[in-house]
């Protein structure tokens, strides 16, 4: 097997994934940080895991790494455990793997993301409001004035 499927069963093969239950343990005792990477809108329109850290995937590493410059207060050292969580837990297996590489050797992620914690009844903050439409190719921008439709 090869492309994206073989590779995150690679991936996954390097380190040991938690359960949602077993990732609310870990926070819970103090033995592990969680961290939210899913986007913006599906925080506002499903809720998040109360206590997760949010860090959107595009700066986990900077964030996460005691020796960046743009690091987290919780990212002291290098033998944390980050638990990473995704929507689904595809994506966070991905970004685990990426904090591993760079020396974060105790990365990892939940089975099943954020929806199994919810499904496994685990505490969830309220969403915070609807999803925002993404416009269709062509359409302004939110807030901009619509364009004139025809002769005035």
């Amino acid at each position: 097997m090869t492309g994206v499927d073989a590779h995150l069963d690679a991936v996954r093969a390097r380190f040991r994934r938690l359960t949602p239950e077993q990732a609310h343990t870990a926070a819970r005792t103090g033995d592990a940080i969680l961290v939210d990477t899913r986007p913006e809108d599906r925080r506002r329109t499903e809720g998040g895991i109360p206590g997760a850290l949010v860090v959107e995937r595009n700066h986990l590493e900077w964030r996460c790494d005691p020796a960046s410059g743009g690091a987290l207060p919780e990212a002291t050292g290098t033998d944390l455990r980050w638990v990473v969580f995704c929507d689904e837990g595809y994506a966070s297996s991905l970004a685990a793997q990426s904090l591993r590489t760079i020396g974060l050797r105790r990365a990892t992620d939940m089975i099943g993301g954020f929806r199994a914690w919810r499904a496994a009844g685990l505490p969830v903050t309220a969403p915070t409001g609807p999803a925002v439409p993404v416009p269709g190719p062509g359409a302004a921008p939110p807030g901009a004035a619509a364009a004139p439709s025809g002769p005035a």
